[in-house]
């Protein structure tokens, strides 16, 4: 799972640059900037759910997948929208959306269960 998720940060970091080029360069730049974005933005939040696995396994795997759907759906979406001129299907990208939202909400459901663990494996101070 680890290596999958830094394969997909690495994936979409190059796609976040390419589609942030051809933004730069001509097209639908709207479409194009803003799924450039979101592949950039979700790239090191992968990268940091890789680092994190050890701490939360199977939080970290949720956000994981979670954050690929989501990125190739909204992305995906948007640049099938220039590219061949079609959604990939009815309401992809609010999907992608919605989907990465979940996936931030359990990387923040995470973050409080690895906090809860560590005070309760920490000794009162005297």
């Amino acid at each position: 799972m680890t290596a999958l998720l830094i394969v997909f940060a690495g994936l979409f970091g190059a796609a976040g640059v390419a589609g942030a080029a051809i933004a730069a360069h001509g097209g639908d730049t709207r479409l194009v900037a803003i799924a450039a974005a979101i592949a950039l933005v979700h790239a090191p939040a992968l990268l940091a759910l890789a680092v994190l696995r050890p701490m939360m396994p199977r939080l970290s795997a949720i956000a994981g997948m979670l954050t690929i759907a989501g990125t190739l759906l909204f992305s995906g979406d948007l640049a099938a929208r220039v590219v061949w001129s079609e959604r990939l299907f009815a309401n992809a990208a609010p999907l992608g959306g919605i989907t990465l939202i979940g996936a931030w909400l359990v990387t923040a459901i995470a973050g409080i269960a690895v906090g809860m663990a560590r005070q309760r494996s920490t000794p009162p101070a005297p």
